[in-house]
């Protein structure tokens, strides 16, 4: 398993908390959180060693489309890979979230199982 430390980027308390869970159960044990993509890219400069974002859509703020929009452009962040969790599933939002940069795409609500395979994708590309 790779040394990974994550950023879970989403505004609701509980869907951070059942992530950061999720992630826990799978192994990982170096999560940050943040509550929506200012604080995110907050976290990015501040945290040495973030190397894998999931980051929601929909938040105030900065939505999950511009965070990964502004983690894209800055050469010191532009190559960690973004898994988006969200509950925008239409084919558009798809394309547009894959257009702005995001390694793949989980729904809401989705299954440890998915979690763990969407991660693994990303990892093994």
């Amino acid at each position: 398993m790779a040394n990974l430390k994550f950023l879970v980027v989403d505004d609701s308390p509980t869907m951070r908390r059942i992530v950061i869970n999720t992630l826990k159960r799978l192994g990982y044990r170096d999560i940050e959180d943040a509550d929506n993509g200012q604080t995110g890219m907050d976290k990015l400069k501040t945290i040495p060693g973030i190397n894998f974002i999931l980051t929601d859509w929909n938040m105030p703020i900065m939505d999950g489309l511009q965070f990964v929009k502004t983690v894209r452009s800055s050469s010191q962040f532009a190559k960690i890979p973004i898994l988006m969790i969200t509950t925008r599933s239409v084919k558009d939002d798809i394309i547009s979230a894959m257009k702005a940069g995001v390694n793949n795409y989980v729904v809401k609500p989705f299954t440890p199982e998915t979690l763990k395979a969407k991660i693994e994708t990303i990892l093994n590309r």
